[in-house]
């Protein structure tokens, strides 16, 4: 990697992590077994973004959505959760990363509830990364909850509506105290955003790769840093523009 590149690093980088089930079913066996696999390469990339210098990584794991998908792999799921925090969180603070789920946490076992409130709390005040996990989250009911906040101040008449700006919406949003992504990567080869951080994404970088989740490797994880050193983020300005500056 060129010195140009490394000092373009994303402070911030989303993921969508796709095709755990595919890769399982492509190999005859259980989508479980795929999920399973999926824990290792969340590892890998969690550790490779915190030693790249990445401060934020959203990682999008259960959408509000697949409460939709068959009630054994739902099952699956949020077994793993709970025993992946009940492994991790102790690796996680000693590397000093900070551990927060976004999302309606409501529809889950109350044992997976205190399981989040503890791997929060140990991890609170560490600093070297911030690691956001999405779980029963969708970018809409992100954006409505965030609505419903703001109605109910101006019920109150705390807030008049001709006083909502972006910048007042985005501090209600789940992450509104973090940078918005600088980097957006899907594996899996599906190229949409699925409802996933609708507000947050609008200027992000988008590096979208066929190669699905457990396969997603360091060399393809630099690969993504490296586009992303190779754009240009203009918001709205012109190349000459930015070259004044």
């Amino acid at each position: 990697m060129t010195e140009e590149v490394a000092q373009q690093i994303p402070q911030h980088v989303a993921i969508i992590m796709d095709g755990n089930g595919r890769w399982a079913q492509k190999r005859f066996m259980p989508r479980s077994y795929g999920h399973k696999k999926g824990v290792e390469a969340t590892k890998r990339a969690i550790s490779f973004y915190a030693r790249a210098g990445v401060k934020q990584l959203t990682l999008f794991a259960f959408s509000s959505e697949n409460w939709n998908r068959p009630k054994d792999e739902v099952s699956t799921l949020m077994s793993l959760f709970i025993s992946s925090l009940e492994k991790n969180t102790q690796e996680l603070n000693a590397n000093g990363i900070r551990i927060r789920f976004i999302g309606d946490r409501t529809a889950f076992s109350q044992k997976l509830i205190d399981q989040i409130e503890q791997s929060e709390l140990q991890t609170l005040h560490n600093k070297a990364m911030t690691l956001n996990v999405a779980a029963n989250y969708g970018g809409q009911w992100d954006i409505l909850q965030a609505v419903q906040k703001l109605a109910l101040k101006v019920e109150k008449g705390d807030l008049k509506p001709a006083q909502i700006s972006a910048d007042i919406l985005s501090g209600e949003l789940s992450l509104g105290d973090s940078p918005n992504p600088d980097l957006f990567i899907r594996t899996g080869g599906e190229k949409r955003i699925s409802n996933f951080l609708l507000w947050q994404i609008a200027y992000a970088e988008m590096f979208f790769t066929d190669v699905l989740w457990p396969e997603f490797s360091a060399e393809i994880m630099q690969q993504s840093l490296d586009i992303f050193a190779s754009r240009q983020r203009r918001f709205g300005k012109t190349a000459e523009q930015l070259s004044d500056v």
